[in-house]
């Protein structure tokens, strides 16, 4: 559907574009040799290889030039015809139409190379992509839990199972973490730091760039766990933890089994 928008768009405009010429240049000359010539006939004819004579010329009427020398000679240029307001009107339409077909396109490129690795969804945010980071159930929620504080929230998934880069960053820590067994975190351009806990394997090294999408992780069991998972957080800049589920939802990242966005 975008391309579609966008290469209609495109149309539009190259159609405007020949029909504006053709009423700045005129139509195009018949390309039938025929034509060509009756066309030249009906132009003035100068004798250029004789001078005019004695007989021919009346000494009672003055010279005078022949019918059409002026436009032969190109001395009388012709004035361009000016748009009117409903043409300038239609050419604005048209190049906004183009625009907008044009960011289309874009978009459909960065949420397509957000997927391309294999994430689950992906979405645009402020022109960044943005993905769920894995395929796993919705099991656990951030806050109390069992007389301590819950920092993220667990998506379960069989060992192995892919985890993604949420969105593009920096390896701040890969590898052994206590209560995790191993984590990965990534620092992100604003300043936020995302937590990838409990993995079993680690497919990234710190100080290593990475992009939304991008596989990072194996679910794993390691730690303080009660069966596969990803324990996944955000922190803000300031390395508060927040809540990431509302965060996802407002984004339009559908966690399953997290009672609000999920099919179930």
């Amino acid at each position: 559907m975008r391309a579609t928008v966008a290469a209609c768009a495109g149309g539009a405009l190259v159609a405007a574009g020949q029909t504006m010429l053709t009423a700045l240049a005129g139509p195009a000359v018949a390309a039938d040799p025929y034509e060509k010539l009756a066309a030249n006939a009906m132009l003035p004819v100068a004798d250029e290889t004789a001078g005019p004579t004695a007989d021919s010329i009346d000494p009672a009427t003055p010279a005078t030039r022949a019918i059409g020398a002026d436009q032969l000679t190109g001395s009388s240029p012709q004035a361009l015809p000016v748009l009117d307001e409903k043409s300038e009107l239609d050419v604005a339409s048209l190049t906004k139409a183009v625009d907008i077909g044009t960011r289309i396109a874009a978009t459909a490129r960065q949420i397509n190379a957000a997927l391309s690795g294999g994430a689950p969804q992906a979405v645009l945010e402020h022109g960044e992509a943005y993905v769920l980071p894995t395929t796993g159930r919705f099991t656990s929620g951030f806050g109390a839990r069992w007389g301590v504080t819950h920092y993220g929230i667990d998506l379960a998934a069989p060992i192995g199972t892919p985890i993604f880069a949420f969105t593009d960053g920096v390896v701040e820590e890969s590898g052994p973490a206590s209560g995790f067994g191993m984590w990965v975190v990534l620092r992100h351009a604003d300043g936020t730091r995302t937590v990838y806990g409990h993995i079993n394997r680690s497919l990234v090294s710190v100080g290593q760039t990475v992009s939304a999408g991008e596989e990072i992780a194996e679910v794993g069991n390691r730690g303080q766990s009660t069966g596969p998972h990803l324990h996944f957080e955000i922190w803000d800049a300031g390395k508060n933890k927040m809540n990431p589920l509302p965060i996802l939802q407002a984004m339009g990242l559908r966690v399953v089994g997290d009672g609000a966005n999920s099919p179930d």
